[in-house]
């Protein structure tokens, strides 16, 4: 199994010391409940993100997420959640 590593540099606030700008490469078959299982996630949160694209190449799907000011500890969960997904294959992150 699979753990994502987040780690910021130290910051005088608090509040922003953890919020980042995140990624996510998901891999899964390309089946119809995919996409949005993994778009719930975030629409429970009430994250928006800048960046969604979705495609399909033969049986497989990527989609690529991108999601600014997002704190580690939900980077970390969003991963583990889109990994427990049917159908997913596997989650990538980057931090930046």
């Amino acid at each position: 199994m699979l753990s994502t590593l987040c780690v910021v540099a130290d910051s005088d606030d608090d509040k922003f010391a953890t919020a980042v700008t995140a990624s996510f490469s998901v891999q899964a078959r390309a089946e119809p409940g995919v996409m949005p299982r993994v778009m719930e996630l975030f629409a429970k949160r009430g994250l928006v993100p800048q960046l969604w694209h979705g495609t399909v190449n033969g049986q497989g799907l990527t989609i690529e997420i991108r999601i600014a000011t997002i704190d580690c500890d939900a980077v970390d969960y969003l991963a583990r959640c889109m990994r427990q997904i049917v159908g997913v294959d596997t989650v990538l992150t980057t931090i930046d």
